[in-house]
């Protein structure tokens, strides 16, 4: 595994990023709005993804909210796999007793990707990012 990275789902996440950037400093990254994306369709000027760089050992993601917010399922961690075969494996095995919330599959950010709820509660992305 490379990275383990807290990953906050929010309402009105553009507002919240200014405020954490306001708090811990660093600077703001990557951000993906939901525009244009069929699968967001209706929900245009939210982001689906952004983060918040506070050193190169410190990053947090943050994105809005699809779905109701339930207080305790909102913060998610993600995985930033290794291999393709590590995030088979830990996929299969968190799925095994756990929860699929997105099946593992090809994404248009050019990564293998899944989301599973396991047998305790907690909520896992799972991303193997591709080369090239």
């Amino acid at each position: 595994m490379k990275k383990l990275l807290p990953h906050i789902y929010i309402e009105n996440c553009k507002e919240a990023l200014e405020y954490y950037q306001y708090i811990f400093g660093g600077e703001i990254k990557n951000v993906q709005i939901s525009d244009g994306i069929e699968m967001f369709k209706g929900h245009e000027g939210k982001y689906i993804h952004s983060e918040l760089h506070i050193n190169e050992n410190c990053v947090i993601y943050f994105a809005d909210v699809f779905r109701p917010l339930v207080k305790g399922d909102n913060i998610w961690t993600a995985l930033d796999m290794s291999s393709e075969e590590e995030l088979n494996s830990i996929y299969e095995k968190l799925s095994k007793d756990g929860e699929i919330h997105m099946e593992l599959q090809e994404t248009f950010w050019n990564a293998k990707f899944a989301v599973v709820k396991d047998k305790n509660g907690f909520t896992w992305e799972l991303n193997y990012q591709k080369q090239g």
